[in-house]
């Protein structure tokens, strides 16, 4: 899918969901399981541009996609303009994206200490000279992604999502929480509804998408023209494909049941060890996985103090089996 097409999502009758880029969660193999549940945009963990322009090997493995996740985006932080530019061309001319999105909203404490993330949110010349140098560096299209604001006192998503807009961005994204909530309180949908009205580019609502039905009431509520899902998919990419039955009014699919849910667990680790090419390294990484998918199981905690130890796949497996032999008769 062009790059073209991936905006014409947003402008189009159905409304797009995305996977959002979170780091160690938004890779390669999560990204193609999300699209087969009816992910119709994945985004790519936040990138160091300065990784990228010095060309560190690790920083450049997180760029990689498979053109079966299209359309996707890559998304880029940092705090000099110049050093975004270079780093955003490299990255159009080498892996060839749909589109490069800004990160103007990571919390994370080593991001923001270098000015990076939602950092950037305390100087807006700073984050419109950062969009208006990618702008300039590259021919796809340049969107962003922002938080309502740096701290409640200076909290303004409608003038962050204005001067956005006015620097080129050609969709936003707005995480309606402020850097120093974090992930904590509740995400404020009055927020996305403001800058849905505010803006002429599209606007993508993310926050508290948790559920099928919260999807909906998140549309219902904003008017956004897409919707992008982060932690609600931890453990769930099945959660996309109820979101879609939601907004389309159709019944929403239950979860699925413990074998099925498992299936798809195998399915998800098998992925992971061939895009690692290390199974010791894929599957302690995988581990996370595995304890998001098991939570809410019954006697789920037993299963993953057991999963949390295993460093082959077949571990997991005949752990998975072992459960579900014993699943019959065990109460909900």
């Amino acid at each position: 899918m062009s790059s073209t097409n991936a905006l014409d999502l947003l402008r189009g009758e159905t409304v797009p969901l995305y996977l959002a880029p979170q780091a160690g969660v938004s890779e390669s193999p999560f990204r193609r399981l999300c699209r087969q549940f009816g992910a119709d945009v994945v985004v790519s963990e936040f990138v160091s541009a300065e990784g990228i322009r010095r060309h560190d090997r690790r920083t450049h493995t997180y760029l990689r996609f498979k053109d079966e996740e299209r359309p996707i985006g890559i998304q880029i932080f940092g705090a000099e303009p110049e050093a975004m530019a270079e780093a955003a061309r490299l990255v159009e001319e080498v892996y060839e994206p749909d589109f490069l999105d800004i990160n103007f909203g990571c919390p994370v404490k080593k991001v923001v200490n270098r000015n990076g993330g939602s950092g950037c949110l305390r100087d807006l010349d700073l984050v419109q000279s950062i969009i208006r140098a990618v702008k300039g560096a590259i021919s796809i299209p340049t969107t962003v992604k922002i938080r309502s604001g740096f701290t409640e006192d200076t909290r303004n998503p409608v003038e962050i999502a204005l001067r956005c807009q006015d620097a080129g961005a050609e969709s936003l994204t707005l995480h309606a929480r402020t850097r120093t909530q974090m992930y904590s309180g509740v995400a404020n949908w009055d927020e996305i509804a403001a800058v849905k009205a505010a803006l002429d580019i599209p606007v993508i609502g993310n926050g508290d998408v948790w559920t099928g039905e919260d999807a909906k009431r998140m549309h219902d509520h904003t008017g956004c023209d897409g919707i992008m899902i982060a932690r609600g998919s931890h453990g769930a990419p099945w959660l996309f494909g109820q979101a879609r039955a939601a907004l389309e009014g159709r019944p929403i699919p239950p979860d699925p049941d413990p074998a099925e849910r498992f299936r798809i667990v195998i399915e998800h680790a098998r992925l992971a060890i061939a895009w690692e090419d290390d199974e010791e390294k894929a599957m302690i990484e995988f581990r996370k996985h595995l304890g998001w998918y098991t939570k809410g199981l019954p006697n789920g905690r037993f299963l993953r103090q057991e999963l949390f130890a295993v460093t082959r796949l077949a571990d997991a497996e005949r752990q998975l089996e072992g459960y579900l032999a014993q699943y019959e008769g065990v109460p909900a």
